[in-house]
């Protein structure tokens, strides 16, 4: 399916039909679809997927991000609305291993589509649910995007500056953590289906995806009492392990707040009894005298240029590094020599960049076979090779608006 015969994939026995749009549910579909599953996207044929437009810069009136989020998947058109559209997703449930699904819940049991439903037509079905709150519980209906399940989550609280308002990471973080999820739940279903025949749900709510995400939050609070809050650059009581800067304005992220590494740190700063003095000696002490110890090592640092300042630290084995943009990305020696981007042909906007395939496995790695397809361009190849649909019924479908 998702790969050939001379260069098998490891998921590409595996079909994958993904009715979700925006990014908690795709984004599932598209890590599974890096690793070689077929994932056919059912989408309405009045515009598609919202995420066609999505993004800040839109060159041609292009989108920037639906080539990377639907990359090697398949797009197929359906009203899902309506009754011919659901029986297209009908006839797609036979033959598929896995749906995924980010729909508000209860969207599905009202189009006819239920889990019990599916599961007469495929009882081997995987249906995969990403939503905000979950399947079930008093906020199961209600309408969550990934910022609210970050929110409720926890990790909105404890981002930012502790003199500001919580802040977002930059990134869509919930859904991305939700969709992850969902993928490990998935792979972990087809495990289990491999030993008793049947599918199940995999129910992924973005608000759990976050909260599982914040270590030691809930205990700290339950048992000693203390509420994690907002620290900017820094980890409470956690030295030294910050930004510092450095004689031609850039910054350089140092984390030396083992002892080893503190040591380490103190020799390359030609004080090396900064190890020993009481006050930086030990975790603790350094914790408890982190402006202090911050002080000290920004007015070190600022003397060397970024360079400089690596090359000393990397020397004495310091972990340090810069705090990268993409053009950083895109001219780092490291990031070339293990192909962590990956260029690809798009048919309208040329040579495309993007984050390759994560994680690399040594004997059946994933790979990108293209980037997101064209709303409905693989219509024929789903709905005349896969279901056997002739030319009437699918003139038929299109005349209706279905397709």
């Amino acid at each position: 399916m998702g790969g050939s015969m001379s260069n098998p994939m490891p998921l590409d026995d595996v079909r994958v039909v993904e009715l979700g749009q925006l990014l908690a549910g795709p984004f599932c579909g598209q890590l599974l679809g890096d690793f070689g599953a077929e994932v056919i996207k059912v989408e309405d044929p009045k515009g598609g997927d919202p995420m066609r437009q999505w993004g800040r810069e839109r060159p041609y009136g292009k989108s920037l991000w639906w080539p990377v989020v639907a990359r090697n998947k398949k797009s197929v058109t359906a009203n899902l609305r309506s009754g011919a559209g659901q029986d297209i997703v009908r006839r797609l449930i036979e033959s598929a291993d896995v749906l995924v699904e980010n729909f508000r819940p209860g969207t599905l049991e009202r189009w006819g589509l239920s889990p019990e439903k599916l599961w007469e037509l495929n009882p081997r079905l995987i249906i995969t649910r990403v939503s905000g709150f979950g399947q079930t519980g008093p906020y199961s209906s209600r309408a969550g995007y990934g910022s609210i399940g970050e929110a409720m989550g926890g990790i909105r609280y404890v981002t930012g500056d502790p003199d500001r308002p919580p802040s977002r990471a930059g990134i869509s973080l919930g859904d991305s953590l939700a969709a992850t999820f969902a993928c490990v739940g998935t792979l972990v279903a087809l495990h289990q289906r491999a030993r008793t025949g049947r599918g199940q749900v995999v129910d992924s709510a973005i608000y759990e995806a976050v909260l599982a995400m914040m270590e030691s939050l809930i205990p700290e609070y339950q048992i000693a009492g203390y509420q994690r809050a907002r620290t900017g650059s820094t980890l409470p009581n956690v030295a030294p392990s910050n930004v510092y800067p450095t004689a031609d304005g850039e910054i350089i992220l140092i984390a030396a707040n083992q002892d080893t590494v503190f040591k380490r740190l103190a020799e390359a700063m030609d004080r090396p009894e900064l190890a020993t003095d009481k006050r930086y000696a030990t975790h603790g002490a350094r914790g408890e005298s982190m402006a202090e110890l911050d002080n000290l090592i920004a007015g070190w640092s600022a003397k060397y240029t970024a360079d400089d300042l690596l090359s000393k630290l990397n020397e004495h084995g310091v972990p340090a590094g810069r705090i990268y943009q993409a053009k950083d990305m895109l001219t780092d020696p490291h990031f070339a020599a293990r192909e962590a981007i990956t260029r690809l042909i798009h048919p309208e906007l040329g040579e495309f960049a993007m984050h390759n395939v994560v994680p690399k496995l040594s004997e059946s790695p994933g790979r990108i076979r293209h980037v997101g397809p064209e709303l409905g361009e693989h219509n024929d190849e789903i709905y005349r090779d896969l279901l056997g649909l002739g030319d009437d019924d699918v003139v038929s479908l299109r005349s209706a608006g279905v397709i």
